[in-house]
């Protein structure tokens, strides 16, 4: 079977696109069509800059999510006599109906490039937006309370984060995730700690808001701490009897790392705005209205915080998937055969001079969802500073 040409092999992955290429034309053509009706998201759309890295985010969202529809070959398959194939070789005996060439190449140990990049997408993207939304939720809940009252908890809990921080991140993520201190368990107890910061956060937001209203209130606090309870015994401790939340070992290593990294700096960034927004009018008006303090924090500060937040989160996405690509590059990311981007750059980085592909194209896949973060979030920036 003759070998791919480079117009065949970049035709050939368009079509494997097609459900990607057909998702974002559709969410684009809605978008533009009611961007008057969607607030912040819909000014972004006004945005070349964040036209383009929304583009680019969605591309590699869309491909995570119809990442089985995509890939060509089973990302951890071996194929006998394929090793170190260049872009576009002919497997040597493929199995009927199975595709029948490698449109980038295959590794060391003779798997699909092409299939471990597709894939790899998945395994950044179920951990850096998640374990950034985490993060935003324990910087939030220790943030608003040390900028809005100030004193000696504003000391202590900066003094914490500001260990934390003067830390090198690298360094520290090296260590939570090495087997001594895994074995111990400090991971889990992280975990336990650190997962219940979101139901603090969520059982505060609904408390406040309702809480003139007691049989409202009840009804949805009681649903909300049910489900966040159920999640948090699945999630921290992997007992979750019906098995929908749950993690694995080196995930919840893994994740646990990344929240607590993140965590300080999002913590200071909202002390930083608190201690500037509680002097606005309005919070005197909240205060003079006699409105509880985490109603005042949660839905007078809060809001009016969102802009600057929304931003950094995408920038700390990005930063997170950087992050993800070092440890799985160091050998600690999710598992040794993980089609992670990190992993497969670590193995392909081996044999770089002589075929560059294996490593080329988790690379430049990891470098373009964080220039589109990085767009984004330059969008997002730039539409609300006009609001």
């Amino acid at each position: 079977m003759e070998p791919l040409s480079w117009g065949q092999i970049l035709l050939a992955a368009l079509q494997q696109f097609l459900p990607v290429w057909v998702a974002l034309i559709v969410t684009f053509a809605l978008s533009i069509r009611y961007k008057r009706k969607l607030a912040l998201y819909g000014k972004l759309f006004d945005s070349p800059v964040g036209m383009i890295g929304f583009a680019i985010v969605m591309f590699w969202v869309f491909t995570a999510f119809f990442a089985d529809w995509i890939i060509t070959m089973d990302p951890l398959a071996q194929f006998s006599g394929s090793k170190n194939a260049v872009p576009g070789s002919a497997l040597t005996a493929p199995d009927p109906d199975a595709y029948t060439h490698f449109l980038l190449g295959a590794d060391h140990v003779a798997r699909d490039v092409f299939s471990r990049m597709v894939m790899g997408a998945r395994e950044v993207l179920k951990i850096a937006p998640a374990a950034t939304l985490f993060a935003f939720m324990v910087g939030i809940t220790l943030g608003l309370p040390a900028g809005y009252v100030g004193g000696k908890l504003d000391t202590v809990i900066s003094f914490i984060a500001n260990l934390v921080l003067a830390f090198p991140v690298i360094l520290l993520f090296y260590l939570l995730v090495t087997p001594e201190i895994i074995v111990i368990g400090i991971p889990t107890y992280m975990a336990a700690i650190l997962f219940l910061f979101p139901i603090f956060f969520i059982g505060i937001l609904i408390n406040s808001r309702y809480f003139t209203n007691p049989p409202q209130r009840n009804l949805y606090l009681g649903i909300a701490m049910a489900i966040c309870v159920w999640a948090y015994i699945g999630l921290a401790f992997n007992a979750d009897p019906l098995g929908v939340w749950g993690m694995s070992p080196n995930l919840l290593n893994v994740f646990v790392s990344v929240v607590f990294v993140n965590s300080p700096g999002v913590f200071r960034i909202v002390r930083g705005m608190v201690m500037d927004i509680k002097t606005r009018d309005y919070v005197a008006a909240g205060q003079t209205r006699g409105e509880g303090a985490w109603y005042i924090m949660l839905w007078e500060i809060l809001p009016n915080a969102r802009g600057p937040l929304i931003v950094d989160f995408c920038l700390r996405i990005g930063y997170t998937t950087i992050l993800l690509g070092t440890l799985g590059f160091f050998g600690l990311g999710v598992s040794p055969e993980s089609p992670d981007w990190g992993s497969t750059i670590n193995y392909g980085r081996k044999l770089l001079a002589m075929v560059p592909h294996p490593a080329l194209a988790p690379a430049l896949a990891l470098m373009s969802l964080v220039l589109g973060l990085n767009l984004l979030a330059d969008g997002l920036r730039e539409e609300s500073l006009k609001d």
